[in-house]
C-alpha cells in the first residue's frame, strides 16, 4: 500500500506522541479510581489448635490455655481427662486463625486462612489445624477452617547455635476454610448505586459524573461530594450488573493530583510525587555531635610488698563535634527532576532532609502536602 509523504509523516508523528506521552493518550478506567459502596469483604477470626508438630509446640507450663483448650476439645469427643493431670504436650500449639470473607461469598465457597501462633511454639511446620470456627464482628460463625498448614520459613539449631529463614510461627492454608453463612447484601434491591473514589478529589468526581451522563443520559450520575458519585441504576438485577460493568470500563482522563511528600521517620525514607515544586530559598544545615567514651583503667602497686591495693578507675572522655554546613541556595524548581537536583546539592542525609523539608514547608518554599508516618 503506497502512502503519500504527508500521510507517512502524520503516522510517524502519532507514533512518537504515543511513545513519548503515554499519559496523554491513555486513561484510567473508573474501576481503577472507585469502588462500589457496600461491596466489600469482611474480617473473620477464630481460636484453634495445631497438632502433629515435631516437638516444637507450646510449653504447657508457660501457656496453660493450650492445655485447657485441649481438655475442652477432648471432653467434647467423649474423653475425660482426670483433674490435676499435668499433660506435658510438645506437639500442640494454640493459634489464632484469620480470614477475609469476600463480597458475595456463598455457602460452600473456599477461602484462604492465615494461622499464627499465640503461645511460645518454636515452629508450626508439619502441623495440622483442627476444625476451627471463624466468627465475624457480630459473633456469628461464618466459616469453618481445617487442614494442613504451610510454613514458608526454615530453621535449624544445635549446639547452642540457631539459623532461621523467614517466620516459622506463621502459616497459611490455601482454601482452608469453607463458608457456612452468607453475609446479607442489599446490592440487588437498592434503587441507587454509589461509587466511592479512592481519594477525595472534586475534579475527578465531577469528571466521572460528566462522562457517565454523556453516555447514559443527563440524570444518570450525580456527584454528592468529593468522595461519592450517585448512580441511578436499573431495577432488574441482570440489567444492573450490565450497567455497572459498562460504567466501570469508561476511561477517565485523570488530571494531576495533589502534590505530596511522604516522610517515614522510622526507616528514613522520603517519597515525593511528580507535582512537588520549590520556590527559591537558602538553606544551611549543620550537625552537632556529642560523644561520651568511658573506659576502665586498672591501677596496681609497683611492688607486691608495698601494701597497696589494685584499684579500677573509670576514665571518661567527652568530645563535641560541630560540622556546620555552608549556606546553600536552592533555585525555583518546576518539576520533580529539578527538585531532586536541588535537594541533592545540599548533600544532606535522609534525616537531615526530613528537617529541611519541614523547615521549607514552614517557610512557604515547599508547595506540597507533607505527611509523616
Amino acid at each position: 500500500m503506497n502512502m503519500s509523504p504527508l500521510t507517512r509523516y502524520l503516522t510517524l508523528l502519532c507514533t512518537c506522541l504515543s511513545l513519548c506521552l503515554p499519559g496523554w493518550v491513555q486513561a484510567e478506567r473508573i474501576r481503577d479510581l472507585t469502588s462500589v459502596q457496600g461491596v466489600r469483604s469482611n474480617m473473620l477470626m477464630g481460636y484453634g489448635l495445631v497438632v502433629g508438630l515435631d516437638g516444637s509446640g507450646d510449653q504447657t507450663m508457660q501457656t496453660p490455655f493450650t492445655t485447657q483448650s485441649l481438655s475442652n476439645m477432648l471432653s467434647q469427643l467423649g474423653i475425660t481427662v482426670p483433674s490435676g493431670t499435668n499433660m506435658q504436650l510438645k506437639n500442640v500449639a494454640a493459634v489464632m486463625v484469620t480470614a477475609e470473607l469476600p463480597a458475595f461469598a456463598r455457602a460452600g465457597d473456599k477461602i484462604d486462612v492465615v494461622v499464627s501462633s499465640m503461645g511460645n511454639a518454636r515452629s508450626l511446620r508439619g502441623g495440622t489445624l483442627l476444625m476451627t470456627p471463624l466468627k465475624g464482628v457480630d459473633n456469628q460463625i461464618y466459616a469453618l477452617a481445617q487442614g494442613n498448614v504451610l510454613v514458608t520459613g526454615a530453621g535449624a539449631q544445635g549446639g547452642g547455635s540457631r539459623v532461621q529463614v523467614n517466620q516459622l510461627n506463621g502459616a497459611r492454608i490455601s482454601g482452608g476454610a469453607t463458608v457456612e453463612r452468607e453475609v446479607p447484601s442489599s446490592f440487588a434491591s437498592e434503587r441507587v448505586i454509589r461509587l466511592q473514589l479512592n481519594e477525595d478529589d472534586f475534579s475527578i468526581a465531577q469528571q466521572i459524573t460528566d462522562e457517565i451522563n454523556r453516555r447514559f443520559g443527563s440524570d444518570t450520575a450525580l456527584a454528592e461530594n468529593a468522595r461519592t458519585v450517585q448512580l441511578a441504576a436499573p431495577q432488574d438485577a441482570a440489567a444492573r450488573v450490565r450497567f455497572l460493568a459498562s460504567v466501570e470500563n469508561i476511561p477517565i482522563q485523570a488530571g494531576p493530583g495533589e502534590a505530596c511528600i511522604i516522610i517515614n521517620s522510622r526507616t528514613g525514607s522520603v517519597v515525593m510525587n511528580r507535582h512537588v515544586r520549590l520556590d527559591a530559598c537558602a538553606v544551611a544545615q549543620g550537625d552537632l555531635t556529642v560523644e561520651v567514651a568511658r573506659t576502665q583503667q586498672v591501677s596496681q602497686p609497683d611492688t607486691p610488698l608495698a601494701g597497696g591495693q589494685t584499684v579500677v578507675t573509670p576514665n571518661t572522655q567527652v568530645s563535641v563535634r560541630n560540622s556546620g554546613g555552608s549556606l546553600q541556595r536552592v533555585s525555583t524548581s518546576a518539576d520533580l527532576n529539578s527538585v531532586v537536583r536541588a535537594l541533592n546539592t545540599l548533600g544532606a542525609t535522609p534525616n537531615d532532609l526530613m528537617a529541611i523539608l519541614q523547615s521549607m514547608k514552614s517557610a512557604g518554599c515547599l508547595h506540597a502536602r507533607l505527611e509523616t508516618d
